[in-house]
């Protein structure tokens, strides 16, 4: 079955595949309950919590700059999937349109459905970190987190929220589902943060 659907990445790939990993042949879909189906005309992304409050539309979205991005993605179930490429709206140009308290240091991300999952404030403002609507030249499908979802390409996925509806910006840590539920608080998979040693 490993063979089938997953192969082990040769010595070229070390740089860029983490321990642990293997490849998917596909694009694998694992979700925890029902996907969500939201109408792009329906979906919105509220900001909450230490920051001006403010609720975009689908339409105020797709005004900021749009971007490509090709980047890899990695699983805490241990398979991995490069240079995937997406199209939507940077975190950073997001960040430019909102007013932030300074004493906000993590965030939580809410989404359609009930999930949630926590960052560091400096992990979600990296330049590469994006709101992606599109996949390989396809509308995002609600099954990989359509219409809207986050790609964070430098922790596990799981912090990746699909169908984000909300980013609560907050003034100390707090964990998120998967958090609550045993996983890292972080996620970082060059060092293998899969499971949380609280």
């Amino acid at each position: 079955m490993a063979g089938k659907f997953f192969h082990k990445p040769g010595a070229e790939l070390a740089d860029r595949v983490p321990p642990g990993q293997h490849l998917a042949k596909g694009f694998p879909v694992l979700t925890y309950g029902e996907t969500p189906h939201i109408a792009q005309a329906d979906w919105t992304l509220s900001i909450m919590g230490l920051a001006q409050a403010k609720t975009f539309t689908w339409d105020e979205m797709m005004a900021l700059p749009q971007v490509e991005i090709t980047a890899d993605f990695h699983c805490v179930t241990t398979w991995s999937k490069l240079d995937v490429t997406w199209r939507g709206v940077r975190v950073t140009d997001l960040m430019a349109q909102l007013v932030v308290d300074p004493e906000a240091t993590h965030v939580m991300l809410h989404c359609y459905g009930g999930y949630t999952t926590n960052l560091t404030l400096a992990d979600l403002v990296r330049p590469e970190n994006f709101f992606a609507h599109t996949l390989e030249g396809e509308p995002l499908p609600a099954e990989h987190g359509g219409p809207m979802r986050l790609v964070v390409p430098h922790l596990y996925a799981w912090k990746s929220a699909k169908w984000i509806n909300g980013v609560e910006f907050l003034g100390a840590p707090a964990l998120g589902f998967w958090e609550r539920n045993g996983y890292h608080e972080r996620g970082e998979p060059w060092a293998e943060e899969r499971y949380s040693d609280r």
